[in-house]
């Protein structure tokens, strides 16, 4: 079976908002993503995401879309509250599966997951809100293992600017980084930390691609020309993307991957091998990954959980992609990007 290294899930949010045990993670049903679903699939390696509190997101529909408000900032003490109890219970999972599950500090671990030793487990930060105003704390959270982060979610901070969720829209929502978001990219950068433009402004990935002297990625989103979200990425960015080095993991939420927006799980899988098509057409197979988002958005039926990547393997051979461009896709150039990043 093909391993696969899959840029982004949110189990960690939903057991959590469960009250799910320690040892959630060996239990098949618990969420997508599960020890023996990642087993089932070859799923080897994923980014985790850890982020504040999110609160309702509730679309407003409009003549032709859908808008939602763009949620209230959220104030360092508490983000850090959240975010260190979700790194907390990812810690905790570690230690209950009994060599299980492997926490990803660097290519050595990431390779002895490609080799089967283990589900790996890349700490990602998905907004920056609960690091402080002078990354200070950043040097913990890196020795704690965090490798990922993305500087914004679809919010305001004190880093930057994140684009609301609304379709049709452009991804230029308004400004970008911010001088301390200016910061927080040039540490990352400095300590080997990945650095994450999904929910960032058009501008805001802009000014990550002047700053980092290197492979920065997308690690959850789709194509703007072939689903107008705010979410998804112009041409523009994916120029960035590719000049840098970087990839796009293609997101599997159904509302960015369709032409009309609409949140239906009989989307099939096509759909996610369309904007796979249309990355490596326009900057390169090289730069094409997955990145799920299981666990925090609405799949395709076809792509419940990690087990199924088999068959989003098999959507992408029957667009066309040969076995050497779905090793690529499948894990190749996510390896390449985070030994990259990490150096």
């Amino acid at each position: 079976m093909r391993p696969v290294i899959d840029g982004h899930n949110d189990v960690l949010t939903r057991l959590a908002d469960a009250g799910a045990p320690d040892d959630a993670l060996l239990r098949e049903d618990a969420a997508a993503v599960t020890v023996p679903r990642a087993a089932a699939g070859g799923l080897a390696a994923g980014l985790f995401a850890v982020l504040p509190p999110v609160g309702a997101i509730t679309p407003e529909r409009t003549e032709d879309g859908y808008v939602v408000p763009l949620s209230p900032p959220v104030p360092w003490p508490g983000a850090t509250r959240t975010v260190a109890a979700l790194a907390g219970r990812l810690f905790r999972a570690i230690a209950a599966s009994e060599g299980r599950v492997r926490l990803v500090r660097d290519v050595a671990d990431l390779d002895a997951c490609l080799a089967g030793s283990a589900l790996g487990a890349v700490l990602h930060m998905e907004g920056a809100e609960a690091v402080d105003p002078g990354l200070d704390q950043l040097e913990l959270w890196y020795a704690a293992g965090l490798r990922s982060l993305g500087p914004v979610w679809s919010r305001p901070s004190i880093f930057g600017h994140g684009v609301p969720f609304r379709f049709p829209a452009s991804p230029d929502t308004g400004p970008g980084l911010r001088p301390a978001g200016v910061a927080l990219v040039r540490r990352c950068a400095e300590l080997g930390i990945l650095v994450d433009v999904s929910h960032l402004t058009h501008l805001g990935v802009r000014d990550v691609a002047r700053i980092v002297d290197g492979p920065f990625v997308a690690s959850h989103s789709g194509v703007h020309a072939l689903c107008p979200s705010t979410r998804n990425l112009t041409d523009d960015q994916l120029d960035l993307i590719g000049s840098c080095g970087g990839l796009v993991g293609i997101v599997g939420e159904v509302s960015a991957l369709r032409a009309d927006g609409h949140d239906d799980p009989e989307t099939p899988l096509a759909r996610i091998a369309e904007h796979a098509a249309y990355v490596a057409e326009r900057i390169g197979v090289e730069h094409v990954g997955l990145g799920s988002d299981f666990d925090g958005a609405r799949m395709p039926a076809a792509l419940p959980d990690a087990s199924a990547f088999p068959a989003l393997l098999a959507a992408l051979a029957a667009a066309g992609f040969d076995d050497a461009e779905l090793d690529l896709i499948a894990h190749g150039n996510w390896r390449r990007v985070l030994a990259a990043a990490w150096r």
